[in-house]
């Protein structure tokens, strides 16, 4: 009993002592510091304190770095959901997997309550084909719960050999139960860019990730579809619905596959304001290396046909770059539903003992200095997916950066309510419709492959602007070709 009360006191006393010694170093370096950014001495002095409780009361003995750790991982996760403390192990992990092939599953995820959040599916990837969807919780992986998990873990964790299974267990919206989806691990490369001649004449381009060739890629396809149609094209379709975003320099070139050479892409500001980097659409700023220019030979219509951009709230990042660029500089009516709004920037930044932090260190702003952030890009022309129940935002995360700008934040919201049925007979057809939905899923993701302006709302009233000019430039906010004045065959004579 003595030595246990002897214990604590010595530890209640280390705990302060962490304090004082705490204290007067803060104190040294914060009497360095200029004007009036004074450290938070009381604050630091308490986190102390706490250690020393901890050390002294749980009911396990906790390691040392084990406590510090989490601390560090709590402050920099409280920040927004888009910043991390990686452990060494962690850093080592995320730059394996960025510099080699990988196993898993194919989608952009986030965090929001404590949960993981699916962004946005991948196209072509075993989630997408699991019919994992944009909005859904993933809620336990290999029944594990992901309650308090990062992202980074969760990625660890759904990450692994191709060919090995995982099971997750997904909450969504409208659904009576919960989802359990069984997957296949395989390697993700996706095909970012496909292509398909809607019509004689009209072109439809799809980018569902932005990658290394992405920009090649673009060129390739729209090379592809001059050559099937056999003149110029006349009008093209750029589908980025559900494009999760990827590398900022494919957002940049495809900008500038149908903007003036050189004008202004996205900047960005970081702490107050303050200026970052500014690029525009030149090989300069969307060239990774030296070499040739992966839009060398790009067809010259493609600066001066209509265009339609087709948004959703899953086109997040690098697909609003695109958006809010062409939209700034009126070169394309933007057609669907208001985008994701992450309009943040992330660096990577490596600390002295291996570990590193993923930082959000700046926003993204687009021609006309709008801020993405948590309000996404508004189309020019909303067209509702009846098919999509449920839409989810950067605004719904907890603890999301709000707007530099102010405005109205925009969530995620139900668009489709289920009405309780009401006798056997309803309880049967939605027992059908259940079963019908499951095989327009199916369809679904075949129609992804080959675009149908007749079972895709979204992409038919795209096309119909494109075909159509003068409506065409009036979403724009253009003036409309006026047709030419008849003479006054009475004033003349």
């Amino acid at each position: 009993m003595a030595n246990s009360t002897l214990k604590k006191i010595a530890l209640y006393t280390l705990g302060a002592f962490s304090g004082i010694v705490l204290t007067v170093s803060v104190q040294s370096y914060a009497s360095n510091k200029s004007g009036n950014e004074a450290l938070p001495v009381q604050s630091i002095r308490t986190m102390a304190e706490v250690y020393g409780q901890i050390k002294a009361n749980y009911y396990q003995d906790k390691a040392d770095t084990e406590l510090l750790e989490g601390a560090m991982k709590g402050m920099v996760s409280g920040l927004d959901p888009h910043s991390e403390y990686m452990t060494k192990k962690d850093y080592a992990d995320l730059k394996e997997s960025t510099s080699g092939e990988f196993g898993g599953l194919g989608m952009e995820i986030g965090s929001e309550d404590g949960f993981v959040k699916v962004i946005a599916p991948i196209e072509d990837t075993p989630a997408e084909r699991a019919g994992v969807k944009s909005g859904d919780f993933i809620v336990k992986i290999n029944g594990v719960s992901t309650r308090g998990m990062t992202v980074h873990e969760a990625v660890k964790k759904m990450r692994g050999k191709p060919g090995t299974d995982i099971t997750l267990t997904l909450s969504r919206k409208n659904a009576d139960k919960p989802i359990t989806v069984k997957l296949t691990r395989a390697i993700i490369k996706v095909k970012s860019v496909r292509h398909h001649l809607l019509e004689p004449g009209y072109g439809y381009i799809r980018i569902s990730q932005f990658q290394e060739r992405t920009v090649q890629a673009l060129n390739d396809s729209a090379k592809a579809l001059v050559k099937e149609n056999k003149a110029p094209l006349q009008g093209l379709v750029l589908d980025l619905r559900d494009d999760p975003g990827g590398l900022l320099n494919g957002a940049v070139g495809v900008s500038s596959a149908f903007l003036p050479h050189n004008v202004p892409v996205v900047s960005t500001k970081g702490r107050d304001g303050k200026d970052g980097m500014s690029l525009n659409a030149t090989p300069e700023d969307y060239m990774l290396s030296h070499g040739n220019d992966p839009l060398k030979g790009l067809p010259a219509e493609l600066k001066t046909i209509p265009l339609t951009v087709l948004i959703n709230s899953g086109s997040a990042s690098a697909s609003e770059i695109v958006a809010g660029a062409l939209q700034d500089h009126k070169r394309a009516v933007i057609v669907g539903t208001q985008s994701f709004g992450k309009g943040s920037v992330q660096t990577v930044l490596p600390l002295s003992n291996g570990s590193a932090i993923k930082l959000t260190t700046a926003l993204y702003y687009t021609p006309k200095d709008r801020s993405i952030q948590a309000q996404g890009i508004v189309p020019d022309v909303e067209v509702k997916d009846k098919d999509r129940l449920f839409e989810s935002r950067e605004a719904d995360l907890i603890g999301h950066i709000g707007n530099p700008l102010g405005g109205e934040e925009v969530n995620g919201n139900t668009l489709i309510e289920d009405k309780p049925s009401e006798n056997q007979e309803a309880e049967k057809a939605k027992e059908q419709a259940d079963k019908n939905k499951k095989q327009d899923d199916k369809e679904d993701i075949a129609s992804r492959r080959i675009p149908n302006p007749e079972k895709d709302d979204q992409l038919r009233k795209a096309l119909n602007l494109v075909k159509t000019p003068d409506d065409w430039k009036k979403s724009l906010g253009l003036a409309a070709t006026k047709p030419a004045p008849k003479k006054d065959k009475e004033k003349s004579e």
